[in-house]
């Protein structure tokens, strides 16, 4: 005789796994898994891309290695001044995130912009006239049949 516990669930826990398997939730966990590899991207295009060529444009400077040093010796990139210990103000990184939170901005409104677009198409189409109704088929052929000629 095997012994088996009374384990009762608990009420919540069937709502939660209610709750869970709704549209919404599913489609909001694969926007923010799409929104983060998004924000990989921006962070590379900031980086990598934008901010070499506005660095170039406005003499060579790079933006991560604009900080103040508040505490500690003061040297000449970032990265050194945190193996140092200094402690600092990372003004070129908080640049770096403006910059790519106005590019994510930007994104995110032309995507709106083109969904808003592609709505207002489609409630603008013109609607296919609604199929007539059996009473207006059987006047219809009633007519056809009275029409002199016939």
């Amino acid at each position: 005789m095997a012994l088996t516990p009374n384990i009762k669930t608990p009420g919540w826990l069937g709502e939660f796994q209610a709750f869970i398997m709704r549209g919404n939730v599913v489609d909001l966990a694969v926007g923010v898994i799409i929104g983060a590899a998004f924000t990989g991207i921006v962070g590379s295009l900031v980086k990598d891309i934008v901010n070499p060529i506005i660095g170039l444009l406005i003499g060579g400077i790079d933006f991560a290695n604009i900080f103040l040093t508040l505490k500690g010796p003061s040297l000449a990139t970032l990265d050194a001044a945190k193996a140092a210990g200094a402690v600092t103000i990372n003004v070129g990184l908080f640049i770096n995130a403006i910059i790519q939170f106005l590019i994510v901005a930007l994104a995110i409104f032309w995507m709106v912009k083109m969904l808003s677009a592609l709505q207002r198409r489609k409630e603008a189409a013109p609607a296919a006239p609604p199929a007539p109704s059996a009473s207006e088929v059987l006047l219809t052929e009633i007519r056809d049949l009275l029409k002199p000629g016939k």
